[in-house]
């Protein structure tokens, strides 16, 4: 393992900037009839904020209720309301929660 000196954390730390972080659970017409179509839809469009640098990380899940995780560049309420006008959230397939977090630039996937 790579030693971090204490510089090098305080150096890091200071970096950091606020994301947001959104958990998509399985909503109340997770199963109904359509549902299929409207998420693809749903997956259209995080690709299109992801292309317009809004949404760089997203982690489709689907396992116990959770649906999927994804990281915004935009603060809690503009995340919120993004969010909000997304088509798997808006026919409840999908329910929403919005965490502020904070992360460092260069932080990637391999």
């Amino acid at each position: 393992m790579i030693d971090i000196s204490d510089e090098q954390m305080h150096a890091i730390r200071a970096s950091s900037r606020p994301y947001t972080l959104v958990v998509l659970g399985a909503g109340p017409n997770y199963r109904m009839d359509g549902a299929r179509a409207i998420v693809w839809e749903h997956v259209r469009r995080c690709f299109a904020l992801r292309a317009e640098g809004v949404m760089p990380l997203i982690f489709p899940v689907g396992v116990d209720g959770l649906a999927g995780i994804c990281i915004l560049t935009v603060g809690r309420d503009e995340a919120q309301r993004l969010m909000a006008d997304d088509p798997g959230v808006a026919a409840g397939i999908f329910t929403l929660d919005v965490y502020d977090t904070r992360g460092t630039p260069g932080s990637a996937l391999p």
